[in-house]
């Protein structure tokens, strides 16, 4: 039963999408829009078979190297220093506001001056960027999973007695799983929307983010939908592994949301 509950969740948006599919095809070829305004679809992926064995395997490669790189740095960081922001008042008042604030600042604007340091044939500086990008909502998730505890499990851990390493890894871990997680999801987007965009300013030729940007250079757009597609792809690809461990992780707050 929850196998069919499960596919009537997932009908729906697959169905949206072949319509879309559709009709974006069949307006193509109807209207007569040309490539270089909206290439068919049917066109894309002609063109990512041809171009996967020499070109875009190998730029997808490096790419989800860079998110991936990227990605573990800034939820160790994050996830790091949300715990010691949770631990101390002091550094929860200093950092937390800060971190808040600093979340709002434009980070792949730092990207040209990354390139500058490490050279644009390096993964360091997209990896940097993405870190960064990640750091924040895995710090605050964290912060915020772990302090925003029902006072009443805190009363019934202190009743019993429970050190503060009791009560954090058997009540203030298990409450700030689902934050995590959330933030996690976040944070695998993130990292291919910046990885891809930071290549925008510099990166091997064959990189995702720099071969949509030469394609679009010389008119060739439907090598660079070819290659958005399978940035997107990836950045699904991401959030699905984020998604299959949190199922396996917190299996209590899924079925509490399925429930709801």
């Amino acid at each position: 039963m929850s196998g069919a509950r499960r596919a009537g969740d997932w009908l729906p948006p697959i169905v949206v999408f072949i319509a879309v599919l559709a009709v974006w095809e069949g307006a193509s070829i109807v209207f007569g829009i040309q490539s270089f305004l909206l290439p068919r679809p049917s066109l894309i992926v002609e063109r990512i078979v041809e171009l996967w064995p020499d070109t875009l395997a190998r730029g997808i490669a490096f790419t989800a190297s860079e998110a991936v790189g990227g990605l573990v740095i800034g939820v160790v960081a994050g996830t790091l220093t949300g715990l010691a922001t949770a631990r101390w008042a002091t550094a929860r008042e200093t950092l937390l506001p800060i971190a808040i604030g600093a979340s709002t600042v434009p980070i792949i604007a730092f990207a040209p001056i990354t390139i500058n340091w490490f050279g644009p044939e390096s993964m360091l500086p997209r990896m940097i960027i993405v870190a960064a990008m990640v750091f924040f909502p895995m710090m605050v998730n964290t912060v915020r999973g772990l302090t925003q505890v029902d006072p009443a499990a805190l009363e019934l851990m202190a009743s019993y007695a429970a050190s503060d390493r009791q009560t954090l890894t058997e009540l203030r871990v298990p409450n700030a799983l689902p934050f995590w997680f959330t933030a996690l999801r976040i944070a695998m987007s993130l990292s291919v929307i910046g990885a891809v965009v930071g290549e925008f300013f510099g990166g091997p030729l064959y990189s995702l983010g720099i071969f949509i940007t030469n394609r679009t250079g010389v008119s060739n757009y439907p090598d660079a939908w070819a290659a958005i597609v399978l940035a997107c792809g990836l950045g699904i690809a991401f959030y699905l592994v984020a998604l299959i461990a949190e199922r396996f992780a917190v299996p209590w707050q899924v079925a509490r949301e399925a429930g709801r």
